[in-house]
Order: structure tokens, then sequence, then C-alpha cells
């Protein structure tokens, strides 16, 4: 057919590819053609198998190229014509700007927006170059084969025609609102926490940072401190280290600024989502010597039995989640066996739980500290060492120490103050 067209035109056989050139790519489009998802394979890639079947490889790469750039199109479409000035920073951007992009443009904008990646960014610009210089949309600088088409095919259907994750912007201002207006209910949280999961990673950095100034902002209302810290709290453990080095930062501009009020929040945040490794040594060390205190004055307070629990429950998680730095051990053990032990009455049964927990978990050091309390002269080596119910409960709580935990010189001691036949 090609043969009788070229001849009824009066030109020669050869300004179309030859026979076996429009063989060897026909043979390898069904390959290349089942790669890209059926929901996109429209108009346009029957055209270019039109194309590729005339010997036009021009023509067919303007065809893939016109597909690529509608599915980049359409990733920002479900990634959210709303959410993309919030992340340009630009007002005027909507659907109509977005048609209006050129081609590089619109590379520029997935980038950006973590549709597409470094790689996907490079070989995709390299077909926009390869389609503005051969394909039949310009006047050609040359003339493109059959594996530069097919070459030019796979690169697209790799990096644009497949049907890889798309990220969903968050509407932060959306978002604010919500945080605002009311305490979250469950399915009201988990529905923004996948939300800030499916959005590409830039955008949730900034988002946990957002939520950090929120919650530290003594303006804000208590709804939706609570609110931007169950958001963190759920996605404290994947934190990359760019939201780490973030929050890191924040917090060094209160104490830059002598903000003390939202540095003491921003504190309590890093304790809350179980990011005290981020601190300094000092300020761990405040933080556990604090609760350990605290924890100290209620037990020897009025009706501590009654009071115990929570304060016990807050050094239990701060030490579970975070090393207790060994300038503030001193404090944290003494705290924790003295309440264990109890007194001449006993001990709050309902924060007994968080202190075996604690004890379970004491470090060679720590451990070392326990069994040293009875031969000191603090409040808890008085009780052991004149109240038979106390020393009995001490031994209780020695009783919880792995022995492969006690230090080489505690040995004897740990031996000693085992319960007891």
């Amino acid at each position: 057919m090609l043969e009788l067209l070229t001849k009824a035109l009066g030109v020669p056989r050869h300004v179309l590819a030859d026979d076996e050139q429009i063989e060897h790519a026909w043979s390898q489009l069904p390959r290349l053609i089942k790669r890209i998802p059926p929901e996109l394979r429209d108009e346009r890639i029957v055209r270019m198998c039109v194309a590729v079947a005339s010997g036009l490889f021009d023509a067919a790469i303007n065809y893939v190229w016109n597909a690529a750039i509608l599915e980049l199109r359409e990733k920002v479409r479900r990634f959210g014509i709303a959410v993309v000035p919030q992340v340009l920073d630009d007002k005027s951007f909507d659907e109509d700007a977005l048609l209006d992009l050129k081609d590089a443009e619109l590379l520029d904008l997935c980038l950006k927006l973590n549709l597409i990646g470094d790689d996907d960014y490079f070989f995709l610009d390299q077909c926009r170059a390869t389609r503005n210089s051969f394909s039949a949309a310009h006047p050609a600088e040359g003339v493109v084969d059959e594996d530069e088409f097919l070459a030019f095919l796979s690169r697209c259907q790799k990096h644009a025609l497949s049907s890889a994750h798309n990220p969903k912007g968050v509407d932060t201002k959306a978002m604010l609102t919500a945080l605002k207006t009311a305490r979250f209910k469950k399915d009201q949280r988990e529905e923004w926490e996948r939300r800030v999961r499916e959005t590409y990673d830039a955008q949730r950095e900034l988002i946990f940072v957002m939520l950090h100034g929120i919650y530290c902002d003594p303006a804000s209302v208590e709804e939706a401190r609570l609110n931007a810290l169950s958001i963190c709290e759920a996605f404290s453990d994947e934190f990359s280290p760019r939201t780490r080095s973030a929050l890191i930062d924040r917090h060094q501009e209160y104490k830059a600024k002598g903000d003390e009020t939202r540095q003491k929040a921003s504190l309590q945040f890093f304790e809350k989502v179980g990011q005290l490794s981020l601190l300094t040594e000092a300020e761990v060390h405040s933080i556990f010597t604090a609760a350990s205190r605290k924890l100290l004055t209620v037990h020897n307070g009025w009706d501590n039995f009654h009071n115990e629990p929570p304060f016990a429950e807050r050094l239990a998680r701060l030490s579970r989640k975070n090393r207790v730095p060994e300038s503030a051990q001193t404090t944290f053990v003494d705290a924790v066996v003295t309440a264990g032990t109890g007194n001449e009455y006993g001990t709050s049964h309902a924060a007994m739980g968080y202190y075996r927990e604690m004890v379970t978990s004491f470090s060679p050091n720590e451990v070392r500290l326990m069994l040293e309390i009875p031969a000191g002269s603090s409040l808890v080596a008085r009780r052991i060492k004149s109240n038979k119910s106390c020393e009995r409960r001490f031994r209780t709580l020695v009783a919880l120490i792995d022995a492969k935990t006690v230090p080489t010189a505690a040995k004897s001691l740990h031996k000693r103050w085992l319960p007891t036949a």
C-alpha cells in the first residue's frame, strides 16, 4: 500500500520507513503497549499504532508525547488543583493556568509536587527535546528510525504512562480549619492521617512543622493543640531526617528568641511524640529529673495512692521511648524504687504496673544504683531498713531484674536482695 501511495504521489518510496523497519517496530509494540495501563490506552495510542504501520515514526512520537502530557496534567489534577497554589505560593494557579503551562514548565511542576522523580524528569525532558526536534509537531532536524521511536515510547510509558502511585496534596487551609473547629473524632483523625500519609514527602514535612507550631502557639485553642499532637503522634516513628531537622530548627529558634512559652511547649511536644533524642542532653536531663521529682512529690503527699498513677505513667512513657541520661539516672531510679517500694501503708496498686515495667527495663548502671539504695540514707533506704513490708516489696522489685543485666560489681548485692524463701 505504501508503495502504491508514494508512486501515485510521484515521490520515492524511501521518504517513508522501509518495510523492515516498520516490521521491527510493529513486532515490539504489543510488549510496550501492554505495559501501559488499559485506562490510558486511548485514541492517541491507536493513532500511534496507525502511524507506525505507515512508517511515520515522527508522527507516532507526537501521539505518544501528547498522551504523556495529558497524563501528567491528570496527575496534577489528582494531586489537587486547589492545593497547588499553597505549594507554589501562587494564588493565581488554576485549571486554565495548568492548561497554559509549556511542556517544560509542566515537567518542572510535576517534579516539585513529587509526581515524578528525578529519573523520571531526566528521561522525560530528553523525550521533550526529541519531540521538539524530530517529531511531526515541528519542522524536523533529522529522521527518527524505529529504534529511536521504540526507546521514546518505552521512556514515556515508564516515566509518565504508568500506574505508579499518585500522591494527593493536602489542602492545608481546610486542615487548619478542621484542627481549630473541634476535637477530632476517631474517624476524622484517621481521615486526616490518611491524607497526610498519601501526600508527597516535602509537603508532609511542612505539615509536621506547621502542627508543631500550632501546638507551641499560646494563642492556639486546646482542641487545635490536641488535634495537632494526635496527628504527629501517629507519624512520630516515621519522621524523616529532614522532618526531624526542621523540628529541631524551629525548637532552637524559640530558644534563640527567648520565647520561653513556646520553648516549654516544644519540649512537651517532643516528649509526647517520643522524640526526646532530638533534644540536647541537658534538656532531656531536665525533663527526666523534673518528672521524677514530681512523682516523688506526689508519692510523699496526701492521698498518694490515688494520685500517683498519671505521674507514674508519664515517667514510664518517657523511659519507654527514650534513654535516661546518665546524669539523671540517680534521680530517676530513686523515684521509681521509692514509689515502687511504697510506705508502711502499702503502694499505689494502679501505678505498680508502671513501676514494674521501669524496673524491668533498668540499664546495668540503673540496676547498680537500685541495689546500692539500701546502704544509703534516703527515705526509701530508711523504709527498707525499718519496715518489713517495704523490705519485702523492694526484694520483689529486685526479682524483676534479669540476672544478665546485673553488672559484675553488683552481683553480690543482687544475690543479697533477692526474695528470701
